[in-house]
């Protein structure tokens, strides 16, 4: 079975559009690079084709990679949250219990993820501690040093 990955409909059409700039414009330029550096000579000794070739192999390696993200995608849709438990797609407040820090995260998909903006993946401990969880609820993060958070509010 292959795994799902779970997005937002803006983060499904940002992976979208990503692969859309990689196949119509970044590979044209990629193709370019390789010409030139083709017309300089001796292959065999010419770092510039030797670029070109690792960043073709890089961009065809994402282009494969989001190829299979989207294929694979489950779109977090409203129906699909209730605000009474945290679910993927939930905006949380929550309060660390030791230190009083109030902080607010979207639990997003892997693909998304992205915590200095406040997009948390599904599966980090914090996320995982928290799923399905409801206001007022003291969960455990389990880590390294574990400690205990408690949900203020689920949008």
């Amino acid at each position: 079975m292959e795994e799902k990955f779970y997005v937002t409909e803006e983060g499904l059409n940002d992976l979208k559009n990503e692969l859309e700039t990689l196949i119509h414009v970044t590979r044209n330029e990629v193709i370019e690079e390789l010409k030139a550096a083709r017309a300089q000579g001796d292959l065999s000794e010419n770092a510039d084709y030797d670029a070109a070739r690792d960043h073709q192999a890089r961009v065809e390696a994402r282009i494969k990679e989001l190829e299979h993200q989207i294929k694979n995608a489950e779109v977090i849709t409203a129906s699909k949250r209730k605000t009474s438990f945290v679910r993927i797609g939930s905006t949380v407040e929550i309060q660390e219990l030791d230190t009083n820090n109030k902080l607010v995260y979207k639990i997003v998909g892997s693909v998304e993820a992205d915590p200095l903006n406040g997009m948390l993946s599904n599966v980090t401990p914090l996320a995982e501690a928290i799923l399905d969880h409801r206001v007022n609820d003291v969960c455990t993060v389990n880590v390294e040093s574990p400690y205990d958070v408690k949900i203020l509010k689920i949008s």
